[in-house]
């Protein structure tokens, strides 16, 4: 039996209603490596109750996590991040990681960084969101060059509704937003969605590379403490 002192911890700051991140974590997480939760109090998803979420509940959650001392943290919240725009992002990533004495992952910056591996500039993106969450993600990719040639949400508001989305209905969702659109990477947005059980589907129906948020805020922490993800997720017939 390994020796828990040796394991490494990953910490992660995840808005309260949110149910799929740690479950997510699960299907990819390797032996040797494990996960700390720390809440931040969010019902809706809109951009004043996430702005709220970060002033008033991100500190009460870094306090709380630093005690573990955890090797990395991920803040696991695309539009949450999205909504302070880069430079806000920035200052609350660095804020969280003098606070933890750790490195900080951002959901955004994995998102970023995954995209920018494979090579892809033309983008269409899907989301559960309302359209000012919606605006605030086009935003950021853009700022990175990126051409989002399609984006579409599904106007939901209610944070712990977006995780009763099943894998089945967002493969449906893009069908029906995707058909005749040109785009050579595809991006599923939102740490709440059931995306990464999706995500095999997604490829072998659209043909093209698949980022989802929590599957690059996962490989991410992971590739910070030295890991590698082991996907457990299953893939329908």
């Amino acid at each position: 039996m390994s020796d828990r002192t040796e394991w490494r911890r990953i910490g992660i700051i995840v808005p309260s209603s949110n149910t799929t991140v740690e479950a997510d974590f699960m299907l990819g997480l390797p032996d040797g490596v494990m996960v700390h939760t720390a809440r931040m109090y969010l019902a809706e998803t809109t951009a004043e109750a996430e702005r709220r979420m970060i002033y008033d509940h991100v500190p009460v959650a870094v306090t709380d996590l630093a005690t573990l001392r955890p090797h990395v943290v991920a803040f696991a919240c695309t539009s949450g991040g999205a909504v302070l725009g880069v430079e806000g992002e920035t200052r609350l990533i660095d804020s969280i990681a003098r606070e933890t004495a750790a490195p900080v992952v951002s959901t955004n910056d994995a998102v970023g960084t995954a995209i920018e591996r494979l090579g892809r500039k033309r983008v269409a993106v899907l989301t559960p969101y309302v359209d000012e969450l919606n605006q605030a993600i086009r935003a950021g990719l853009e700022r990175r060059g990126l051409t989002v040639v399609h984006l579409a949400g599904l106007g939901m508001t209610e944070n712990f509704a977006i995780s009763s989305v099943t894998p089945d209905e967002i493969v449906a969702f893009a069908e029906r937003e995707l058909a005749n659109r040109v785009y050579d990477l595809l991006f599923v947005s939102c740490t709440n969605f059931r995306a990464v059980e999706a995500r095999p589907l997604l490829m072998r129906r659209f043909g093209v590379p698949v980022v989802t948020s929590n599957q690059a805020t996962i490989e991410a922490a992971l590739d910070a403490v030295g890991a590698t993800a082991k996907w457990s997720v299953p893939v329908a017939a």
